[in-house]
């Protein structure tokens, strides 16, 4: 009955018939409602936010309502299709793009219909597709000015930043278990000129600052059920500014894993070079020519950095007894870590060869 409550405050079409949970997200609660408007079917996403990841939710939904109304003007200019292209709000009763009561915070947008979201690409074409997914969104977003929008996660991809909680948390040895990863420690001062490279690039102007989505994986890509072409990009909780390569990285850094997030065994790991120039045409197809020269010539680092910031937060928060990531055995954090460090040194090995696919295919 409170779910009723909630889902009447908002400006939906017909009468609510059904409320039940949906799909398998970890961060925000989410729920499918189902009206009926004089035979008619219409259905909506309902979602209760995570104010203990995202506190700031009024800068949160101020920056997807931001976005989205400008992506919809695209959209409409460029004869496409808004209420399949970009995720639309639905307004509350009072007119704001949320509701607050004593349980939390809830919005709500209208179902995409006839779409799926994959968890991993079957072939590559579909990972085709999503790079030009993420890039059209960088194209779309061209324009848009990245500076108004809130941070909703500080320094969430400042690699600088991180490398510090890293450095500290060695020197802490909180859960005592700096001696037995030398190794890794190692592997990381090998690389810390790197740390701070993009984001001085983005102090200095050097490259332009940009609308970034913050959680490019496959599965935030709607494709189309029939066709399985990219339909439009989802999940704008994380949007803030910063550098394409941020996401291109953490794209493929994702993607073009041979083996799981967590697979004990490094010889299943390793990073494949086919779905990454998959991806690579792709995301040039959609992002034209609005990608800089350099931007494109740094893509290889944005993978390789993003690889390796996620691997240093991995072993940070081992060093650290496990406090931020959820694991399932003691030594969880670690194989992580080592999963990532492989992708960064297969990557590293490859690089020239990534960066002659991404000229191969550039626009500029």
């Amino acid at each position: 009955m409170e779910l009723q409550n909630i889902a009447e405050k908002f400006d939906l079409q017909g009468k609510i018939k059904n409320i039940e949970p949906y799909g398998n997200g970890h961060i925000n609660t989410t729920y499918l409602i189902e009206c009926d408007d004089n035979g008619k079917i219409y259905r909506y996403v309902l979602q209760k936010i995570n104010t203990n990841v995202f506190p700031d939710y009024k800068g949160l939904m101020n920056n997807i309502q931001s976005v989205t109304s400008f992506l919809r003007e695209k959209i409409i200019a460029n004869n496409g299709n808004p209420d399949r292209e970009t995720l639309n709000l639905v307004p509350a009763i009072d007119g704001k793009c949320y509701v607050q009561n004593q349980d939390g915070v809830y919005r709500v947008y209208k179902f995409i219909e006839d779409t799926i979201a994959l968890q991993i690409a079957e072939n590559n074409e579909v990972f085709e597709g999503a790079g030009f997914a993420f890039g059209n969104f960088v194209k779309m977003l061209n324009e848009f000015d990245a500076s108004g929008l809130c941070e909703v996660i500080k320094n969430f991809h400042n690699t600088a930043d991180r490398f510090q909680k890293f450095i500290n948390a060695v020197d802490k040895d909180i859960a005592k278990r700096a001696d037995s990863v030398r190794e890794e420690i190692d592997f990381v001062l090998k690389r810390s000129a790197m740390c701070d490279s993009i984001v001085t690039l983005i102090e200095n102007k050097t490259i332009p600052l940009r609308v970034t989505h913050n959680d490019t994986k496959l599965n935030n890509v709607l494709i189309s059920a029939e066709s399985c072409k990219p339909i439009c990009v989802i999940d704008l909780d994380t949007i803030m500014p910063g550098s394409l390569l941020y996401d291109f990285g953490d794209a493929i850094r994702s993607g073009c894993n041979t083996g799981l997030e967590d697979e004990p065994d490094l010889t299943k790991v390793g990073f494949d070079i086919s779905l990454y120039e998959s991806f690579t045409k792709g995301f040039m197809s959609g992002v034209g020519s609005c990608i800089t020269a350099l931007e494109r010539d740094m893509l290889s680092l944005g993978s390789i950095m993003m690889t390796f910031e996620c691997g240093m937060r991995f072993l940070t928060d081992y060093l650290e007894g496990d406090v931020y990531f959820k694991i399932h055995y003691p030594e969880h954090n670690l194989v992580r870590c080592h999963t990532q460090f492989k992708m960064v040194a297969d990557m590293e090995n490859l690089r020239y060869k990534m960066d002659d696919i991404a000229r191969k295919y550039s626009k500029v």
